[in-house]
């Protein structure tokens, strides 16, 4: 099926509907065929590029009708770096796709009775909403299809965002709107002053050049962390970065520099310098204030963070003599956000730096009410810590995408909290977990949440009860 089909032309196909991480649906001789970057409505050509038995993929080569649904993109770079792939669609539908999501998971895995799904709870910023961005220098830019037949000579240092599925090659970004504040500038002055003083840019084959990566993080208070990851250690051109952020951007909070000689970008097994400033920002919700450090998980759109973390503490009713087990709890943001309504929080996190920070923000917050341990969750909650601490009343979880550990699960059923309110990014593994939990807990509330307009994902809050 595969050789007869791919690069086979499948022409005027309706685009039907949205399905699962953002992939568009049509058929062609009774067979589903999943499409990128079109929308329900559009009457296109599809080259095959993958073909199954069941399914085939492909990529819209032409379009011979628009769908009534499309919007005008915002950004120059969309449909290239790949960020935001739903910009061309209205963000009502956009809303709507993500909660039919949400419920195609459910009755495709869960298999269980749910109530009607709640409306889901929109942005109200679709632009600029994120407080997070991570760019990367490279010496090998992306060149569209465009300029390479121009013949024309281009610039090939760029500072910007991974081509999908190709790690060596970065789109340079003039402008985002994903996060605002400083955020533009910040960058593109790093890369000007770069260019202009010689400095390299990331050889990501050769693992050389001075500049590699930058991360910049922004409060709804209007504080800013800029950290810049160098691939060498030249200390020349290190102070010379440094000074320039300093003195160009001085109301940074917090200006720091890592050292990075490993063949790849993570942060959490390096040393990061504070160059100026503190080596923290912090956030507020509801006058608690949160402390995040250079390799803090944070929720990155602050705003739907708190309407994400509102369910919650709504779904878990707290009357102030509960002990509220918080898992996979990160830097504690829920588990500090509840626990003036608790007797007691005990949080979990596999991360060591994150329950640190959690024990910190409890402390800058007044709350003598929480514990926190750190240990992967599957080893960590057994008879034996269940043995030191006082049973649950409400079991808030809120794991990685790829969900809770089968031996977790198992926990919770012995544990037989009477509410567990289970907060997930990915609906299916959420969906896969709430089916094995359906041996003493029914779904009471489905709550979609939007936290990442123009893109697919979708965050969701569901809430168990036991059966009676």
């Amino acid at each position: 099926m595969s050789r007869k089909m791919k690069n086979k032309v499948l022409e005027n196909l309706t685009i039907e509907r949205i399905a699962s991480e953002g992939k568009s649906v049509a058929h062609y001789e009774g067979k589903v065929v999943f499409v990128q970057n079109v929308a329900p409505g559009d009457v296109v050509d599809v080259r095959v590029t993958r073909g199954k038995s069941s399914f085939m993929e492909g990529e819209a080569i032409k379009i011979h009708e628009y769908s009534k649904d499309r919007v005008d993109p915002f950004c120059q770079h969309f449909g290239v770096c790949g960020g935001c792939k739903w910009q061309h669609i209205d963000y009502k539908l956009q809303l709507s796709y993500k909660r039919q999501q949400v419920i195609d998971q459910f009755q495709r895995i869960a298999k269980v009775a749910i109530p009607e799904v709640m409306p889901i709870i929109g942005s109200a910023d679709t632009q600029y909403y994120r407080n997070k961005l991570d760019f990367t220098f490279s010496n090998n830019r992306w060149l569209t299809r465009e300029e390479i037949d121009s013949g024309k000579d281009f610039e090939r240092n760029a500072l910007g965002f991974h081509i999908p599925k190709r790690f060596d090659k970065i789109v340079d970004i003039e402008h985002c709107y994903l996060q605002g504040n400083i955020s533009n500038d910040v960058r593109n002055s790093l890369r000007e002053f770069a260019l202009s003083n010689g400095i390299t840019f990331f050889d990501m084959i050769k693992q050389v050049g001075v500049l590699r990566n930058l991360i910049i993080r922004t409060t709804s208070t209007g504080e800013s962390m800029v950290i810049v990851q160098f691939g060498e250690d030249d200390k020349e051109a290190i102070e010379k970065v440094m000074d320039f952020l300093k003195t160009k951007f001085p109301e940074t909070t917090a200006l720091l520099y890592i050292v990075n000689l490993k063949k790849n970008e993570t942060i959490h097994d390096q040393e990061v310098i504070t160059y100026y400033g503190k080596d923290y920002i912090e956030e507020e919700m509801e006058g608690l204030k949160f402390r995040i450090n250079p390799k803090s998980f944070y929720q990155t759109n602050s705003d739907q963070a708190y309407r994400l973390y509102q369910v919650a503490r709504e779904f878990a009713d707290l009357q102030g003599d509960e002990v509220v087990y918080d898992l996979y709890t990160g830097t504690g943001t829920i588990a500090n956000f509840v626990a003036k309504k608790a007797k007691q929080v005990v949080g979990i996190e596999y991360v060591e730096e994150a329950i640190v920070d959690a024990r910190i923000n409890s402390k800058i917050n007044g709350l003598d009410n929480t514990l926190f341990y750190a240990g992967d969750m599957k080893d960590m909650l057994n008879e034996d810590f269940m043995a030191k601490h006082a049973a649950p009343d409400v079991i808030i979880t809120d794991p990685p995408r790829a969900g809770m550990h089968e031996d977790v699960v198992n926990m919770l059923l012995k544990l037989n909290a009477p509410k567990i309110v289970y907060v997930s990014c990915n609906p299916a593994t959420q969906a896969r977990d709430v089916a094995l939990l359906a041996e003493k807990y029914q779904v009471d509330i489905v709550q979609p949440v939007d936290m990442f307009p123009h893109t697919y994902h979708v965050e969701n809050v569901v809430l168990l009860t036991k059966k009676s």
